[in-house]
């Protein structure tokens, strides 16, 4: 007999937040509105109730968490150096063995970090809010 323990709620809404925590802030850094909303459109790191299912005992929940977080860190890094690559590629590759799309090679970061001009985003989260 095996015991296998379930995700709780907690570990999906983790998920959750860090999905929109890359829409929000990770991919504003290296992509145009348009190119995330094309994101969007395609179900980049969707998460349904079907993924859930996916990922539902506790050491799965926690792989996907710990691949998204290790993806976020790289990332956000200064620098994209080569050594961070091949760490990348087995996080995107763990998210894809659950079913979770993210279609992006290392070098596509590396070169859209040198593109990018502007920081402003809407998808961005605001630094404060004017209440009127």
């Amino acid at each position: 007999m095996k015991i296998v323990f379930a995700s709780t709620p907690s570990q999906e809404e983790e998920i959750r937040g860090l999905v929109r925590y890359i829409y929000s802030t990770v991919f504003p850094l290296y992509f145009s509105d348009d190119e995330i909303r094309t994101f969007e459109e395609l179900k980049v790191l969707h998460t349904s109730s079907e993924q859930f299912e996916d990922f539902s005992t506790l050491k799965d929940a926690f792989q996907v968490m710990t691949s998204i977080q290790t993806i976020i860190s790289i990332l956000e890094s200064p620098t994209l150096d080569d050594h961070y690559s091949s760490l990348f590629d087995k996080n995107v590759s763990n998210l894809q063995e659950f079913g979770l799309f993210f279609p992006f090679e290392y070098d596509q970061f590396v070169e859209a970090k040198s593109m990018k001009n502007s920081i402003f985003s809407i998808y961005t989260k605001a630094a404060n809010e004017l209440i009127i």
